[in-house]
């Protein structure tokens, strides 16, 4: 009895103690709000590369792609019929974009992934609506800056909406406005400032002069100019500009958001502004190459009908989504009535049954023709590079909680020397050499509880309101801490694992104990006679 006592008294007089309580604390609460938020970022980012890729892809081993379509869909239902909830084919190819950036006036290039799909078909193996800027609203502060413009329950389409329509409309009313006095412009004294620039369909954009620089907004070139300028590769202009209407043109994009977007900081405000190069409506050049042997360069305009924001930099910053149609058709993928795919997209029913269903499919396949993987077999080395950095910041953020062990460690021996003489007291009324030790071990132990605790209760408190504290320290530097403009995310996504809890509380509590055992044992070990002697 005497050993719990003495454990109490200690823990309840012993200042000094608070110290490594409070050490113990902060280090199991950090290790709780870091592992939660790494651990919600990971979920998030595993199911947005998830939505975005469907279950399982089958992909062509060559960029000329698989015939037929259909025989290979039936292929599939065939082989894993029940266990498929939805597939659909694509064509996935390398290509190049080219847009005018309105603030410059100058040309961009940029490399790009193009993705020839079905729209209605892409959203039943994942949540393409919910990446498409028209129907989302924008929200900026918790305020609704602009409702979405289209309904939920509006299919999915190549159709512009009614204000990217009319912002076309209006583009190319002031372009057409413009074009009688492009001929007034006088010619400047150098050949370097006459150079003209191009928009993205090729057609002149900026004509740099004397008096400044003129730019002129996006439009086919056959809007306005009889005499399309060459390319300068010595190539045809694009094809796709049959629009005598003023209409969208019959090759119809999805673009990335971080293709044709840049953040600026408000100098005012301090937050970081979207300023977007490309806005649906406005036309862009496509450059890819032909099926077949050999390759060619084929180039092809493009009306932009929306944006999309996956939440991947990934894929925002390179993916380019297509009608499937046009991409096969202007890169020859469709002959004599039979279509080529680069891939199909699948969704199962239960994705625990991945494993069995790649299995079947290998087997239904020709071998070599095709590559069979699922989602995280496509993304296994991005996968594993967020593991790898979570197990080390684990262990960065552990050596916080061993140096309060150590704290524990040094205390502890500064009280064996202190209480010597009560030590050999102890011993001489009777007390073993073993309930000396366990003095000091529960004294441990008691440390270690006590501040698991308060670490435990002070990390969940601060999980569950850490976007409450976001906004009060925003409110204190005056700037955005978490911009949901940068992160993707409307707050900071948390997720708390019980177990993760449990080994954080149960391993602070072990160091505790731990760095008790030395200071223990020279307890234990000291004679009465001498202790009292010394002292």
């Amino acid at each position: 009895m005497y050993k719990l006592l003495l454990c109490v008294r200690y823990l309840r007089t012993k200042y000094i103690a608070l110290a490594c309580i409070i050490s113990v604390m902060l280090g199991v609460a950090t290790m709780i709000v870091v592992n939660s938020v790494m651990a919600g970022f990971a979920t998030e980012m595993r199911d947005r590369l998830h939505n975005f890729l469907a279950d399982i892809v089958i992909e062509s081993r060559s960029m000329d792609g698989i015939a037929n379509s259909k025989a290979q869909m039936e292929v599939v239902r065939n082989a894993v019929g029940d266990y498929v909830e939805a597939m659909t084919p694509t064509v996935e190819i390398p290509g190049m974009i080219t847009f005018t950036d309105p603030f410059s006036g100058a040309p961009i290039t940029t490399l790009v992934q193009i993705h020839g799909i079905d729209p209605e078909g892409k959203a039943l193996v994942g949540p393409l609506a919910g990446y498409l800027d028209s129907y989302n609203a924008i929200i900026e502060e918790g305020q609704v800056i602009r409702p979405p413009l289209r309904s939920a329950d509006e299919p999915l389409g190549w159709e512009l909406t009614t204000e990217a329509a009319a912002y076309r409309e209006m583009i190319l009313r002031e372009k057409q406005q413009f074009l009688p006095q492009q001929s007034t412009i006088p010619a400047a004294s150098t050949p370097a400032a006459t150079a003209p620039t191009f928009d993205e369909t090729g057609a002149p954009g900026a004509i740099a002069g004397a008096e400044g620089t003129s730019t002129l907004p996006n439009i086919p070139p056959d809007q306005f100019a009889e005499d399309v300028p060459e390319d300068p590769f010595g190539a045809q202009m694009p094809e796709g500009l049959e629009s005598p209407d003023n209409g969208p043109l019959r090759a119809r994009l999805y673009l990335g958001e971080g293709i044709v977007s840049f953040q600026v900081r408000d100098p005012d405000t301090g937050r970081m502004e979207k300023m977007m190069m490309v806005n649906p409506g406005d036309d862009v050049i496509l450059s890819t190459m032909t099926s077949g042997r050999p390759p060619e360069v084929v180039k092809f305009s493009a009306t932009v009908v929306d944006t999309f924001r996956s939440g991947m930099n990934e894929f925002d910053t390179s993916i380019v989504l297509m009608n499937i149609d046009e991409l096969q058709r202007n890169r020859g993928m469709i002959a004599e009535g039979v279509d080529h795919i680069t891939s199909i997209h699948i969704r199962l029913k239960n994705y625990d049954d991945a494993k069995e269903v790649v299995s079947r499919l290998k087997a239904a396949f020709p071998p070599g023709q095709v590559n069979i993987r699922t989602w995280e077999d496509k993304q296994g080395l991005l996968l594993a590079a967020v593991e790898v950095e979570t197990a080390i910041l684990n262990v960065l953020l552990f050596m916080i909680i061993a140096v309060a062990g150590f704290g524990i460690l040094a205390i502890f021996y500064m009280i064996v020397v202190e209480k010597t003489r009560d030590i050999g007291i102890l011993k001489s009324l009777g007390a073993s050499s073993t309930g000396v030790m366990s003095i000091f071990l529960s004294y441990g132990l008691g440390l270690g509880i006590v501040g698991s605790s308060a670490g435990v209760g002070l990390g969940l408190l601060f999980v569950t309101y850490i976007n409450e504290i976001e906004d009060i320290l925003s409110w204190i530097t005056g700037r955005k801490v978490f911009d949901e403009k940068i992160y993707y995310f409307m707050e900071i996504p948390t997720r708390v694992s019980p177990w993760m809890v449990f080994f954080v509380a149960a391993g602070a509590i072990s160091i505790a104990v731990l760095a008790s055992v030395l200071p223990a044992l020279r307890a234990s070990r000291l004679h009465p006679v001498r202790a009292l002697r010394y002292e």
